[in-house]
């Protein structure tokens, strides 16, 4: 890649990496699943208006939709409201990569190289430190949840790819039209309508910067940006850019948040990120599993 398009990968992976502090600092003032439906109700429109609809089925888009969005940050909101550190959750949210090749293996038939494998399993092992090491201080439910959510992202990797439905924007818009009602009936269910309405009323500056910058920012302009490298670039080009987003991830809730891993987290996560590069790398041109972040 050029210089520029080089900057632009980068942008992308520090978009993306903050993305994980400014869900944390909504989290504070929103319970989980009514943040996680305003933050797509406002990706969702008044886009869906002038964006046109991806050219796939109904299914296709609606099925990538319950995995890749409304899994999946169902899930990581949950986890991070519960105690799930957010450099943590950047990191253990990469195992998506680990599950795509497993699953699509199994569901699509794809033969994975032995290069792929053997990331994999380093990959496995790392997550297996991190649990380790997380669990020692703290219960393990939060990372539990946070690897479902990591799960949920690899099966809509595998949707995405049977249809062969591109990862444009108009699908991150379409498919978004999916998540708003589920998660508002969570939200009355779990949440209840007086957490709700307390929620609503006090919905001050710190959660509008958290829905803006996770709308905006981490949705539209950074998964515009990503598939435009994707589309002019091989993907092996552009996916070792993206294994940035953990390192920005720790990074940014360590100086915003103060949050420092443990040893054995640290240990586990450069495990974990190294066999995800060894499955991800590649010099020939073949498909690498989708690798935006929230």
């Amino acid at each position: 890649m050029n210089r520029r398009d080089s900057l632009l990968a980068v942008l992308v992976a520090v978009l993306w990496g903050c993305n994980f502090v400014a869900i944390h600092a909504g989290l504070q003032d929103v319970p989980p699943f009514l943040f996680l439906a305003i933050r797509f109700t406002l990706v969702a429109f008044p886009l869906v208006l002038f964006v046109p609809r991806p050219r796939a089925s109904w299914q296709a888009v609606a099925a990538v939709g319950v995995f890749m969005s409304l899994g999946q940050f169902a899930f990581l909101y949950l986890a991070m409201a519960i105690g799930m550190p957010a450099g943590l959750a950047a990191l253990v949210l990469q195992a998506q990569v680990i599950f795509t090749i497993v699953i699509a293996r199994f569901a699509l038939g794809e033969h994975a190289s032995r290069r792929q494998w053997i990331g994999a399993g380093i990959g496995t092992a790392g997550l297996a430190i991190v649990a380790w090491g997380f669990g020692l201080d703290a219960p393990i439910v939060p990372l539990l949840v946070t690897v479902a959510a990591a799960l949920s992202w690899g099966i809509g990797n595998v949707v995405a790819r049977a249809a062969k439905v591109s990862s444009g924007l108009s699908l991150v818009v379409w498919s978004a039209l999916v998540v708003p009602v589920p998660c508002l009936a969570l939200s009355l269910l779990v949440e209840g309508p007086a957490e709700i309405g307390e929620a609503l009323a006090g919905f001050g500056w710190q959660a509008w910067v958290s829905t803006l910058y996770t709308v905006v920012l981490a949705s539209l302009v950074g998964y515009t940006i990503f598939n435009g490298l994707m589309a002019r670039h091989p993907a092996a080009s552009v996916v070792p850019y993206i294994l940035l987003v953990p390192p920005v991830g720790v990074l940014a809730s360590w100086v915003a948040l103060g949050e420092v891993p443990a040893p054995l987290e640290w240990v586990g996560g450069i495990v974990m990120m190294a066999g995800v590069a060894i499955a991800t790398v590649t010099r020939r041109r073949t498909p690498a599993p989708l690798a935006p972040s929230p």
